[in-house]
């Protein structure tokens, strides 16, 4: 079972067999019967093993082999964790962005409306290299749905009803941190996301009872979901050890993978099923995960009944000087007071307007400025999010790695994943408002600013745990509680400068502002932003902020010599 002999080190799965080959050595010296069991756990007789390393990991040696068998129980209990979260971030974001591209087919066509005023209509008409790469499909939302099925909304009305369930959001945020260290993240995570899934199953019946319910049911949807990030955050502070955080936190870009899910099979649902099973479906993988979650999560290494021992206890040791279980008092003036926190707040705020912009409008965009069908808008609002959350992976076991190997202090690594997030993003909104109506320019400009969107998990939400792993969920809530406010402004500007005028001149106001957004904030953090530990982490302790920055550096250090032995042999 997922956790019983996880690898220490919370790698691959495969580098918990380090463990289980050394409990190999002393069976095969023992009696037949010992034996016999050795080859029912799946190492049979005449198996194979290449020696390779020699790992000191929380004081313990183990000896890496070459086995051909991986085990169920090689996964870590850091592992089945990560995987976890990244499919309930996934889930929380499918749930709640669903109507995000069943709006194309819920809405009647508005065309008709506005006789004699520019819609943006030259891009249908553009070549296939200067606009719309499926010129000549058929512009139909669904196969099934008619215009019984559908409702009379303008352009206002359907951001309003997109960007709803961020009007309240921001009010859980904070408490959230709070609730969530009393009671837990398992409650607290799960409770939320499975609310908002079941919510989410009532919009097909609240949107042809009341435009007013529907804005109600995501409002509530809204104020359920305010509860997941903090925490979410709070958990990761308990879990993760310093030099593993980038790579933990890289599970939060499930997000993009549900949207990328959500917009690419979502969009076949409503033309082939109709709008109304994206949320049918939506509300039976919630429930789903859901119950994994149940089952498989524990809010710490002391309440899992599976994790092995081993792995606790290296968990223990490298959180100890940063993190503890203790009710500590909220230093609320310190955090409020904080420069540094206060600058990763401005970062994100730039970072959360350009990807609620991405999230929410892309469908629409790529529908009523490039004439693509909702297939085609569909798959091709789908694929800058997988890119980004294939970006974040990747790249947060590299700069993981490069902390590990003290080349750069970890205030220089938080700076440069959230330069390269927010510099290259504006560099994206500048290149999509300059596109007009070349769509290969836009979708390059969308890829590349979705993909470097997503290291955010390595730079702002990193440096949250970094400054203060303690009150990790509280800092998260109080950033979320700000950055929420752009998820109904921003729709409510593209209504505003679109309505009636869905043209590429409308669009570029939008983007270029958003490259706005995102750049001033990051020079302000480049010049005076800081990712170390701060003193008021821990309000009654004796250990400074200096001494436990020094801890940790040492057992990076340690970390990194040892990874440097083992490429040497």
């Amino acid at each position: 079972m997922a956790g019983e002999t996880g690898d220490p080190r919370g790698g691959s799965p495969t580098s918990g067999i380090v463990r289980r080959y050394s409990h190999v050595r002393k069976l095969e010296n023992d009696s037949s019967r010992n034996r016999a069991r050795f080859a029912q756990q799946g190492f049979g007789k005449g198996q194979r093993y290449r020696e390779s390393t020699i790992a000191t990991v929380a004081g313990l040696q183990y000896r890496k082999s070459g086995c051909r068998a991986v085990p169920p129980e090689c996964v870590s209990a850091r592992t089945v964790l990560w995987w976890l979260v990244f499919t309930g971030a996934a889930m929380n974001h499918v749930i709640r962005m669903g109507i995000n591209i069943a709006i194309i087919g819920m809405v009647k066509d508005q065309s008709s409306k506005y006789e004699g005023i520019a819609t943006g209509s030259r891009c249908y008409n553009a070549t296939p290299t200067e606009g719309a790469a499926n010129n000549s499909t058929t512009r139909t939302s669904s196969l099934v749905d008619t215009d019984e099925d559908k409702v009379d909304w303008d352009e206002y009305q359907q951001n309003l009803v997109i960007g709803s369930s961020f009007w309240v959001y921001w009010i859980t945020q904070i408490p959230s941190g709070i609730i969530t260290r009393r009671y837990g993240t398992k409650l607290v995570f799960g409770l939320s996301n499975y609310a908002t899934c079941l919510l989410g199953l009532l919009i097909p019946f609240a949107t042809f009872q009341s435009f007013y319910l529907l804005m109600a049911i995501r409002v509530l949807q809204g104020l359920a979901g305010g509860f997941v990030w903090p925490a979410v955050h709070t958990m990761t502070g308990a879990w993760i050890p310093p030099n593993e955080r980038s790579k933990f936190i890289s599970s939060y870009t499930g997000v993009a993978f549900g949207v990328a899910l959500l917009y690419s099979v979502g969009g076949q649902m409503v033309y082939w099923l109709g709008w109304r099973s994206v949320f049918y479906a939506t509300g039976v993988l919630g429930t789903i995960w859901y119950l994994a979650w149940y089952l498989l999560m524990f809010d710490s290494p002391d309440k899992h009944p599976r994790i092995s021992e081993e792995e606790r206890r290296y968990i223990k040791e490298r959180i100890a000087n940063s993190h503890t279980q203790e009710k500590l008092p909220t230093p609320w003036k310190s955090i409020l007071l904080s420069v540094p926190v206060w600058l990763v707040f401005f970062t994100h705020w730039g970072t959360s307007w350009c990807s609620h912009l991405t999230l929410s409008q892309a469908p629409t965009y790529l529908y009523a400025i490039h004439g693509w069908n909702l297939q085609v808008a569909g798959v091709m609002s789908a694929f800058p999010q997988l890119l980004g959350s294939g970006c974040a992976i990747v790249l947060s076991r590299i700069f993981d790695k490069v902390l590990q190997k003290n080349t750069m202090s970890r205030t220089g690594i938080r700076k440069l994943a959230i330069a390269m997030c927010c510099l290259v993003q504006g560099a994206a909104m500048v290149i999509m408002a300059f596109s007009g109506c070349n769509s290969t320019v836009a979708m390059a400009g969308m890829l590349l600013g979705v993909c470097v969107q997503s290291l955010e998990t390595s730079g702002q939400l990193a440096s949250l745990v970094d400054i203060s792993p303690n009150f990790a969920g509280i800092l998260l809530g109080i950033m979320h509680a700000m950055t929420s406010v752009t998820g109904f402004t921003g729709p409510i500007l593209v209504g505003y400068l679109t309505q009636g005028n869905q043209t590429t001149r409308a669009w570029q106001k939008v983007f270029l502002i958003s490259a706005a957004m995102v750049v001033v904030p990051d020079i302000l953090h480049l010049v005076f932003g800081a990712s170390e530990l701060q003193p008021w982490n821990s309000p009654d302790s004796k250990v400074t902020d200096k001494t436990a920055n020094k801890e940790e550096l040492q057992e990076l250090n340690s970390t990194a010599r040892h990874e440097d032995d083992q490429e040497n042999m």
